[in-house]
């Protein structure tokens, strides 16, 4: 008999905690939504996401490759470049990470207004 494991992400030693604790990075979701339109290669990403280090992009991706979410493909070229794709369970995820890029981007004035009211009421 198959069962699904049960996982209690309130639970301190569950590993869906972990996911939440990688996946509540900025750099993984803007990684995420970057690769939700196209496979990219190393540098293009860090064009594209600004502010990104070479060294936290390479950390990111090596974990989102761990995790099942991203591919790595080393492409037979000269030189010899490599491309970052999402996989199936990695697109799941890159809608999510999609909706919340929408909705930062169409709700930021309410809450720079919130921030702006709240300073001033605590003078």
């Amino acid at each position: 008999m198959n069962t699904t494991p049960h996982f209690n992400v309130y639970h301190p030693n569950c590993p869906s905690r972990l996911f939440f604790d990688n996946m509540a990075d900025k750099w993984v979701l803007f990684i995420l939504d970057t690769l939700r339109m196209n496979p990219e290669h190393f540098n293009a990403l860090k064009k594209k996401i600004i502010g990104i280090s070479p060294k936290v992009l390479s950390q990111k991706l090596k974990m989102l490759e761990r995790d099942g979410f991203i591919v790595r493909e080393i492409l037979d070229t000269r030189p010899i470049r490599v491309e970052y794709a999402l996989t199936h369970l990695g697109e799941e995820l890159a809608k999510t990470a999609f909706q919340f890029k929408l909705w930062a981007e169409s709700h930021m004035q309410y809450v720079i207004e919130a921030q702006r009211k709240y300073d001033e009421a605590s003078l």
